[in-house]
Parts: structure tokens; C-alpha cells; sequence
């Protein structure tokens, strides 16, 4: 899942969830998929599974987010071989930044976004050894 040949390429997806704990049951009895809770940035999140591989994952929506009217909804993410690079690209071509790059400790550095015509878009590229976890944007 690291090689750098793959950008450009949809790798992962995350389910941010009005309720984790229902959502988790309707996807492991409707796919089959199992849930594996993991700790990063202080938080957890929620692995899915599917026959031993990753398929993605999802959260529980903050309760700030449900009063503001949020519902649940899916982020697909594209993996990028440079992260800034990529976004300054995608502003450049009419995108607008939401989620500055940033770290999921020991995972991917990530960014959100919202493209041309207004659909939301995930940026990933992987951690390895030439990006440094504690790395933070200006």
C-alpha cells in the first residue's frame, strides 16, 4: 500500500459516523466486514476489515459536528506522492483547501478537500522515512 507507483489512485476510505457503534454492526452483518478499534493522534478510529485486508475506516462524528446538522458520510482518498505539491495544484485549479495536511501518526499524511464542483476528496500519502511524524504545516 506505500509504493509511490500508485498515485493517483483511490486507497482508502473513511466513514465518519452519526453512531460508530451502529454503523459498525450494519457493515459487518451487510459485507462481513470486522471492526478494529485503533488508538492515533490522541484518539481512535475504527479499522474495517474484509477477509483480513483493510477496506477502510470509520468514526464517530463529534458532537459538535451533530449539532451543527453533519451527517454521516463517506471520505474517499486518492494517494499522492506530494502532499503539498497536490494541493497547491488543486487550489491552483479551482479546489478548495478544508483539512491542511496533516499526520495520522504511523499511517499517511492526509488532507481534505473540496474540488471543483464542490465534492469532498481526501489527499493520502504514505509515512515513510522521509517524512517526519511531527511534521506540521506553516
Amino acid at each position: 500500500m506505500d509504493r509511490t507507483d500508485d498515485a493517483g489512485q483511490f486507497c482508502w476510505v473513511d466513514l465518519a459516523a452519526s453512531d460508530a457503534r451502529k454503523a459498525k454492526a450494519f457493515y459487518g452483518a451487510l459485507f462481513g466486514w470486522t471492526a478494529h478499534d485503533e488508538e492515533a493522534n490522541g484518539g481512535v478510529f475504527t479499522v474495517l476489515r474484509s477477509q483480513g485486508a483493510d477496506v477502510g475506516s470509520l468514526y464517530q462524528l463529534k458532537q459538535s459536528h451533530l449539532d451543527r446538522g453533519v451527517p454521516s458520510h463517506w471520505t474517499p482518498y486518492v494517494r499522492v506522492s506530494d502532499i503539498e505539491e497536490t494541493v497547491a495544484r488543486a487550489v491552483s485549479l479551482g479546489g478548495e483547501l478544508i483539512i491542511p495536511p496533516f499526520v495520522v501518526t504511523g499511517v499517511a499524511r492526509i488532507a481534505l478537500m473540496l474540488d471543483a464542483v464542490g465534492a469532498l476528496l481526501g489527499l493520502w500519502q504514505p509515512i515513510d522515512v522521509t517524512i517526519p511524524e511531527n511534521a506540521d504545516d506553516d
